[in-house]
């Protein structure tokens, strides 16, 4: 018997074309999700020839997938050029001298995701000024002792993926002090799917965007409410300019 046609309002119809199941990097493996992103950030001069990537465990960690999935992409990333692995006192995975554009296809993917990209980093920027200034109100000196904690680990992490671990940890505990378990759940998945469009970002650059992390706790501190919606909302506001999106 022929399957019956799915009939949708204009909103359903909207709803399902956002959803993760439609979104490019959503139809492409893990293996070449890992591939793209440093093939990205290669092509754009974030990780630069002959920069040393972080070991298997720590870019598992930093970009949420299991080892072997690392391990795959970088075999592969070594067959397409894009990175060498060199044995010895100085062994590792390095971005090779002259990484060729284009090498990697699934780039295609983050490209065609760029207004998906856009609108999450809006709905992250309005859900976070919101449980930011709620977690102004209530916030405890518990609450500013991780969050001070998290800003002292970025600003020694040794690189990219070290400190997006603990960059997820810090916006979700500002998160978590709001004190609302169904907003903190909608803003969870929010940075969950903004965070699988991170690409791997030199880490002086990130130490100047941990600043900003100083900021906001500066804010929550003094329990002054106008101060951390403009720190959260221009943090967030920031990733319109330097996430890929902005760089081409």
């Amino acid at each position: 018997m022929p399957s019956r046609p799915v009939h949708r309002t204009p909103q359903e119809a909207v709803t399902v074309l956002n959803s993760r199941a439609v979104a490019a990097i959503r139809r492409t493996s893990a293996v070449d999700t890992v591939k793209a992103r440093i093939a990205l950030a290669a092509e754009h001069g974030l990780l630069t020839p002959g920069e040393r990537l972080p070991g298997v465990s720590e870019i598992a960690a930093g970009l949420e997938v299991s080892e072997i999935t690392v391990r795959r992409a970088l075999e592969e990333l070594e067959q397409a050029g894009v990175v060498e692995r060199r044995r010895g006192r100085y062994g590792g995975t390095y971005i090779s001298g002259a990484p060729p554009k284009g090498a990697v296809t699934q780039i295609s993917a983050y490209r065609e995701d760029a207004q998906r990209v856009r609108q999450l980093i809006d709905e992250r920027a309005v859900l976070e000024v919101g449980l930011a200034q709620r977690a102004c109100v209530r916030r405890t000196d518990e609450d500013l002792a991780v969050l001070g904690e998290c800003v002292e680990r970025m600003a020694a992490a040794r690189d990219w993926a070290e400190f997006h671990v603990l960059d997820e940890r810090f916006h979700l505990a500002v998160a978590t002090a709001a004190g609302l378990p169904a907003a903190m759940h909608l803003y969870s998945s929010t940075l969950t799917d903004l965070y699988a469009y991170f690409l791997p970002y030199p880490i002086a650059s990130l130490r100047d965007s941990n600043r900003e992390h100083g900021l906001i706790v500066a804010a929550l501190d003094s329990r002054d409410l106008a101060a951390t919606a403009e720190a959260v909302f221009e943090h967030v506001a920031a990733l319109h300019r330097t996430m890929y999106i902005g760089l081409d």
